[in-house]
């Protein structure tokens, strides 16, 4: 089927908008904040190399789940691979670069290229098979099940049980205390502009429209399948790109570094609280459980049953994840006596 998807105002007005300072700062300020925020970490915990690693571990998680906001949040494929795509990067890129000896930055884009390849693939298959939100987690799951099985297998290649040592990169910035943190949190504000980029884009309306329903979004001329392909291989590249970015950085990375449980519930219920299809949600839901994470620590063996309680309050307290009840909250306020709530237009933040 041909795309016949629905312009926003004429050529001319679109330039003219995006020409505008103010339309541009409008779009894009909660970015430019939170980016403004989050530098002023290593000002108050950059003397710590410990802290300094959790922080690195927080934008990190935001990433995967900023990743995994346009797979699932976008257009509603649930893939439970989301440490699987990533260790691809992780491990392909530490292999491309230690054993191979490619350079750094072309070993990191082979392996963002290959995790791209990987999410267009799975993206194809569901499509394919027209197979329904479980299905598709059903499917993917496998592949993290397969990934943790091949990591094992193959141990003169990824060190098996025992991990990885990775030196490609120890000698550069991601060698420092300090500035892996500033890559990954410029990683991050990358992957935010992609993402409010697609949201404003013929693709976003796609991909909104692909969630909110699949057969109203074809009778109106989306091609299905090409888009759902196009989420799946943009999410998976940032997966790839943030683990191959991780390894070179960590300078060690093993079996448990990308497992089912590590990664993709984290993320899920990250992106869950702060709210799937919003801009922030996912940084959000990241510097909670981060900071959530440290704090329950100390509690040893009771640590577990904390977090699960934590949890459920959180979510019993919002729903719809933090970012709608504020949006929820500042149309209510700003609604006038007598006056009907605005309907929600725009992209979310």
């Amino acid at each position: 089927m041909t795309d016949r998807l629905p312009q926003a105002g004429s050529a001319a007005m679109r330039a003219a908008r995006r020409r505008d300072p103010m339309s541009l700062l409008q779009n894009y300020w909660p970015i430019i904040l939170t980016a403004l925020a989050l530098a002023l970490v290593p000002l108050r915990y950059g003397d710590s190399r410990a802290t300094m690693g959790i922080a690195v571990a927080g934008v990190l998680f935001a990433t995967y789940a900023v990743a995994f906001n346009i797979i699932f949040g976008s257009t509603g494929q649930l893939f439970l691979c989301v440490g699987a795509l990533a260790g691809v990067g992780a491990f392909s890129s530490a292999i491309l670069a230690d054993r191979a000896g490619l350079p750094l930055l072309l070993s990191m884009v082979l392996a963002t290229l290959l995790s791209s390849a990987l999410g267009a693939v799975f993206s194809w298959l569901v499509v394919r098979r027209s197979l329904d939100t479980i299905f598709t987690g059903i499917l993917t799951l496998t592949l993290s099940l397969s990934f943790a099985n091949l990591i094992l297998g193959q141990r003169n290649w990824t060190g098996g049980e025992t991990g990885l040592v990775v030196d490609a990169g120890s000698e550069t910035v991601l060698g420092s205390q300090i500035p892996p943190y500033y890559v990954m949190l410029g990683l991050l504000v990358i992957f935010l502009v992609i993402y409010r980029l697609l949201q404003q884009s013929h693709l976003g309306w796609a991909f909104r429209a692909l969630r909110d329903d699949e057969v109203a979004a074809e009778l109106a001329g989306v091609n299905v399948a090409r888009y759902r392909i196009y989420a799946g291989a943009i999410g998976s590249a940032m997966l790839g790109m943030a683990g191959a970015v991780w390894a070179h950085s960590e300078g060690f990375i093993g079996p448990s570094t990308f497992a089912f449980g590590s990664v993709d519930v984290r993320v899920i219920v990250m992106l869950a609280f702060g709210g799937i299809g919003t801009l922030l949600g996912p940084v959000l839901g990241a510097v909670v459980f981060t900071v959530v994470d440290e704090f329950l620590v100390s509690f040893s063996q009771l640590r577990e049953a904390l977090y699960g309680g934590v949890i459920i309050v959180l979510f019993l307290g919002f729903k719809q994840g933090v970012m709608f009840e504020v949006r929820r909250i500042a149309i209510k306020l700003r609604r006038r006596p007598g006056q009907a709530a605005p309907r929600a237009q725009g992209s979310r933040t």
